[in-house]
C-alpha cells in the first residue's frame, strides 16, 4: 500500500469533506481515505498495483472537487489587495442595495428615480442589476452547490444555491407580473435577500480563510526555519543555489550567522550550532568533522563544510511537518460524531425546508411567504460551524504541540492523553539523560585497566545502547585506539558478544552470566557498585569474568517535578527498567517513584504494559524509542524522548523532540483543553441549529419573533465566527 496526501480545492464545509471521504473510501483499490477540511487535503492509502495518481485525481473530480496535486507545503494565503478591493466594492454595493430596497420602509430619504411607488420599473431593474452582480460574485458557490447535488453529496453550497436561486427566480417571476400590470407584486420581490445572503456567505468565507491560516501559523513557522538559499562547493568554487538545487552528496558551506540548509554530516571545520528548535537544548552544540547537522540550525561562530544527506522532504524539518499534517488528517472519536451528523444534516435540512414550504401553502399562506421561509430555513441551517468545530481545534492544538516540541502521529492522542491514569518510564535515557560515564572499575584480570576498557569499548562501539557511549567517550578522552571486532551480535536484554583478537568477548548485565552459564563469584562487588547508583557491566573473556564496570547516569533536572505533578493529578507513575534492583531503587527514590519494576527484558516490558491495560489502566509508556519499541507499541500512548534526527523511524505515537519530560505534562494539558474546546464548539454549533431552525420555520411567529434570509445568513456567519474565536483561544495555552 502507498500513502499520498493530495491538496483539494472546492471544499467549503464538513458535508463537503465527509462526502469526498465517503466517495473515496468506496473506490476499489483505496484501503483508507481521510479528508481534512481545514488543511484542505486528503490522505489516501491505495494499492499502487491497481491505481495510479491520475485515478485518484479522477475520483476527486467525480466527487465534485478538484485535486491540486500532491501536497507539498502548508500555504498561508494572504488576502491580496485585489481581493480586498473587490470585497470593499461589494460591501458598498450591499449597502446601496439595502438602501434602495428597504430604505423607504424605515422612512429614509428615497432616491427619486428609484422610488418603488413612483419609479417602479427603475426600482426593479436597479435591484435586478445589483443582484446579478452578486450572483456573479458568488458564482463559485452556485457552481459547487450544483456539482455536489449532481454527485449526490449535497453540502452548504447546495443549501445556499437552492435558497438563493429560488428567491431570485421567484422575484424575477414577480417582476414579469409587474411589467404585465400587476403593480402590487412589486412588494413580492426578494432580490435583496438573494444578494445579501451571498454577501454574508462571502464575508464568512473571507473571515474563515484568515482564521484557518492563523490555525496553521505554528506549523508554517517550522517550514520557515530553513533558509531559502545555500552555498555549495563546485570544483573548488562557491556557488549560491536554491534548496531545490541541492543534491545528495553535494558539499554545502555554512559560515558564521548562517543557517544549515539541509541535514548532513560535517566533512571539515568546526562550529557551535543552535539546534534548540529541534532538541530544546538552549546551549549551542559543538560540532566538528563527523558530526551530524540538522537543517535550520544556526551557525554561531565557525566555518564548516558538510555533505548533504537528507534533502527536500527527507529533511528532519520536512518530516516533522509531514507528521503534523498526517496527524491532523486522522479523526479523533469525538469528531466522528460530528461527521455522522453532518453527513445526514444537509439532506435533512433540504427535506425540512420543502416540508415547511408545502405546509405554509397548505395553511393558506401566500407563495411569497412560503418561499421566503423556505430560503430562510436553508440558509440558517448551513453547517459551517459544525464542520469547523473539530478540525479547527485539532489543527490549532497540533500546531501548538509541534511548536513546543511535541510531535503527534495521530490526532486521537489529544483525546486519549487526558484519560491516562498510569505513566510508565524507562530509566536510562528517559528519567536520566542517558549521558553515562564510567564511574568505577573492578579489574579481576591480569590486563591493565585501559586494556580492559579498550576491549570493552571496541565492542560497545558497535552497539546502539546508551551505555555504549560511556565506553566510546572514555576511549576518545584517553586517546585509546579501537580494536577490530568480528562476529558482533546484540543479545537483546542481556548484552553484546563479539570476537576481538581471536578471543570471544561477552559484555552485559548479570543476566548474561546465567544465559551463558558462567559462575558469578563477584556478586558482592556488584551489590556495592549498585548501591552507589551504578549500572553494572560485566566483561567476560573465555567464560571468565575479567572485570565489573560501574556506569553512572545523571537524573534529568525536570524528572522529579514531572513525577510530582503527575502524582498530584492522581496519575500512577512506574519505573520499568532492565537495570538491577538496587540501582533502579536508588534512582526511583531520588525522583519520587514508589512503583519500581527492575531486571526486565524489552519483551517483558511489553508484557508489563499489557498486564496494566488488563487492569483497565490507560497506559502511557515513555521510553527512548530503541529498546523500548515493543512496550511503546503496546501502550495506549507511546511517547519517545528523541533527539529529532530519526523521527521517521521512531515506533512511538508521540515524539518529544525537545528532549524534556515536561512535554508529557504539556501534552496532557493541551489534550484536556482541546477536547473541552471541541465539546464547547460542538455544543454551540448544535445549539445554534437547534435554536435557529425552529425560528426560521416560524414556530415563534405568534410571539412576533421571526427572521428573514438576510438575518439568517448573518446569524450563520456569527455562529462560525464564534466557533473560530473559541478554537483560536487554544493558542493561549501556557506550558509549564
Amino acid at each position: 500500500m502507498k500513502k499520498i496526501i493530495l491538496s483539494i480545492d472546492g471544499m467549503t464545509c464538513s458535508a463537503c469533506s465527509n462526502g469526498l471521504e465517503k466517495y473515496l473510501n468506496k473506490q476499489k483499490g483505496i484501503s483508507k481515505a481521510s479528508v481534512n477540511l481545514v488543511m484542505a487535503n486528503a490522505t489516501i492509502e491505495y494499492d499502487e498495483k491497481q491505481l495510479k495518481k491520475d485515478d485518484l485525481d479522477r475520483f476527486v473530480k467525480e466527487a465534485g472537487f478538484k485535486s491540486l496535486g500532491e501536497f507539498k507545503e502548508i500555504k498561508i494565503e494572504s488576502k491580496n489587495k485585489k481581493e480586498k478591493i473587490k470585497f470593499i466594492i461589494f460591501t458598498f454595493l450591499a449597502i446601496l442595495l439595502m438602501y434602495i430596497s428597504m430604505g423607504h420602509m424605515i422612512n429614509l430619504p428615497t432616491i427619486p428615480f428609484l422610488d418603488p411607488h413612483t419609479s417602479t420599473n427603475n426600482y426593479m431593474i436597479s435591484l435586478l442589476v445589483l443582484t446579478i452582480l452578486f450572483l456573479i460574485y458568488g458564482f463559485d458557490i452556485l457552481k459547487n452547490g450544483y456539482k455536489n447535488l449532481v454527485h449526490r453529496t449535497p453540502n452548504m453550497d447546495t443549501l445556499v444555491g437552492i435558497g438563493v436561486l429560488s428567491s431570485f427566480l421567484y422575484s424575477v417571476y414577480n417582476m414579469y407580473l409587474v411589467f404585465k400590470g400587476y403593480h402590487h407584486n412589486v412588494m413580492n420581490l426578494y432580490l435583496e435577500s438573494a444578494a445579501i445572503v451571498i454577501y454574508f456567505i462571502k464575508l464568512g468565507r473571507y473571515i474563515d480563510g484568515i482564521s484557518k491560516d492563523k490555525t496553521k501559523e505554528a506549523i508554517q513557522k517550522l517550514v520557515k526555519i530553513t533558509p531559502n538559499t545555500a552555498v555549495i562547493k563546485v570544483d573548488g568554487k562557491e556557488k549560491e543555489v536554491t534548496l531545490d538545487e541541492i543534491q545528495k552528496g553535494d558539499t554545502v558551506i555554512s559560515k558564521p550567522g548562517e543557517k544549515i540548509a539541509v541535514d548532513g554530516e560535517i566533512i571539515s571545520g568546526k562550529a557551535h550550532l543552535d539546534e534548540s528548535f529541534i532538541t530544546g537544548e538552549s546551549k549551542p552544540a559543538s560540532k566538528e568533522k563527523g558530526d551530524k547537522v540538522i537543517a535550520g540550525s544556526l551557525n554561531y561562530d565557525g566555518y564548516v563544510e558538510y555533505k548533504a544527506e537528507r534533502i527536500g522532504r527527507e529533511s528532519t524539518v520536512s518530516e516533522i511537518v509531514r507528521l503534523v499534517v498526517e496527524a491532523s488528517n486522522t479523526k479523533i472519536p469525538i469528531a466522528k460524531i460530528a461527521d455522522k451528523v453532518s453527513g445526514i444534516f444537509v439532506p435533512a435540512v433540504i427535506l425540512i425546508a420543502i416540508i415547511t414550504f408545502c405546509v405554509y401553502l397548505a395553511l393558506g399562506q401566500d407563495f411569497g411567504t412560503a418561499i421566503t421561509t423556505f430560503v430562510t430555513v436553508l440558509v440558517v441551517a448551513c453547517p459551517c460551524s459544525l464542520g469547523l468545530a473539530t478540525p479547527l481545534a485539532i489543527v490549532v492544538s497540533e500546531g501548538l504541540c509541534a511548536s513546543n516540541g511535541i510531535l503527534i502521529k495521530k490526532s486521537e492522542i489529544l483525546e486519549n492523553a487526558p484519560k491516562v491514569n498510569t505513566v510508565i518510564f524507562d530509566k536510562t535515557g528517559t528519567l536520566t539523560y542517558g549521558k553515562l560515564k564510567i564511574a568505577e572499575i573492578i579489574n579481576y584480570s591480569d590486563m591493565k585497566k585501559n586494556k580492559l576498557l579498550q576491549i570493552a569499548g571496541s565492542l560497545e562501539n558497535k552497539s546502539t545502547h546508551p551505555i555504549a557511549k560511556a565506553f566510546t567517550d572514555y576511549l576518545e578522552e584517553n586517546k585509546i585506539k579501537m580494536l577490530d571486532v568480528e562476529n558482533f551480535e546484540n543479545v537483546a536484554g542481556f548484552g553484546i558478544t563479539g570476537k576481538i583478537e581471536d578471543e570471544e568477548i561477552l559484555i552485559g548485565n548479570a543476566k548474561i552470566l546465567d544465559k551463558y552459564k558462567i559462575e558469578n563469584t563477584h556478586s558482592d562487588d556488584e551489590k556495592k557498585l549498585a548501591q552507589n547508583g551504578n549500572s553494572i557491566v560485566y566483561v567476560i573473556k573465555d567464560k571468565k569474568i575479567q572485570g565489573i564496570i560501574g556506569v553512572n547516569d545523571i537524573v534529568r533536572e525536570e524528572a522529579k517535578e514531572v513525577v510530582k505533578i503527575l502524582n498530584s493529578k492522581n496519575i500512577d507513575t512506574v519505573m520499568l527498567t532492565g537495570d538491577n534492583e538496587s540501582t533502579a531503587e536508588k534512582i526511583a527514590k531520588e525522583i519520587g517513584i514508589t512503583n519500581v519494576i527492575s531486571n526486565v527484558l524489552p519483551s517483558e516490558k511489553a508484557n508489563m504494559v499489557k498486564e496494566l491495560k488488563k487492569q483497565n489502566k490507560i497506559v502511557m509508556m515513555c521510553g527512548d524509542g530503541i529498546n523500548d519499541s515493543p512496550a511503546l507499541a503496546s501502550a495506549d500512548i507511546g511517547v519517545s524522548v528523541n533527539s529529532g534526527t530519526d523521527i521517521a523511524m521512531d515506533s512511538s505515537e508521540v515524539i518529544l523532540t525537545k528532549n524534556s519530560l515536561t512535554s508529557i505534562i504539556n501534552l496532557i494539558n493541551i489534550g484536556k483543553k482541546t477536547i473541552r474546546n471541541i465539546k464547547q464548539n460542538l455544543f454551540w454549533a448544535f445549539f445554534y441549529n437547534c435554536l435557529m431552525i425552529p425560528i426560521a420555520i416560524g414556530v415563534l411567529k405568534p410571539f412576533n419573533i421571526s427572521i428573514t434570509p438576510m438575518i439568517a445568513s448573518l446569524a450563520m456567519v456569527l455562529s462560525s465566527i464564534t466557533v473560530i474565536l473559541n478554537a483560536l483561544r487554544l493558542k493561549t495555552i501556557k506550558n509549564i
